[in-house]
């Protein structure tokens, strides 16, 4: 099978992933761009797995005030280096992350969080848990995820808070 420049763009543009990487996909899965996909989302897993006891003491806190200024947020979200805490793809996750907390509610980072005994439902207190509010199919853990496989650092959320207005 012939792997084409235009298949590379299009699983790069999908994944995020390198150029090479993509390549070495699309090679493996026999050019089908779904299955390279599904690869490469695995491989990113996988690094993020390799990376989730780093140490993470840079980052930013990022603040959202919804359109009407009745809502807004403030998140602290953290990485390894303040190189990759200025960069777009970052300060992006950062943005969204923050617009989660305001839309959503979440009451706790992760399911670690929540006191032994309180019976609540994680997929709507427990933020990691959440169905992302762009792509209702990923949680925020899968979108933190792709985040740490294309910067190469590990990624933490440490904590947030949500202000309305008479709450």
């Amino acid at each position: 099978m012939d792997i084409t420049t235009e298949m590379i763009k299009t699983l790069r543009e999908q994944s995020g992933a390198g150029i090479m990487d993509c390549r070495g996909a699309l090679l493996g899965c026999g050019g089908n761009i779904d299955k390279a996909l599904e690869a490469l989302k695995e491989k990113g897993l996988i690094k993020a797995q390799k990376k989730a006891e780093r140490t993470t003491n840079q980052g930013l806190v990022e603040a959202y005030i919804h359109t009407a200024g009745r809502i807004g947020a403030l998140v602290e979200v953290n990485c390894e280096t303040d190189f990759v805490a200025r960069t777009d793809e970052f300060k992006g996750l950062a943005h969204c992350l923050a617009m989660q907390v305001a839309a959503m509610d979440p009451q706790y980072v992760s399911e670690k969080d929540i006191p032994e005994g309180k019976e609540v439902i994680s997929t709507e207190a427990c933020l990691m848990e959440q169905p992302y509010i762009k792509d209702p199919t990923k949680s925020i853990k899968d979108v933190i995820t792709e985040t740490i496989a294309k910067t190469g650092e590990n990624i933490r959320v440490s904590r947030f808070i949500r202000y309305e207005l008479g709450g």
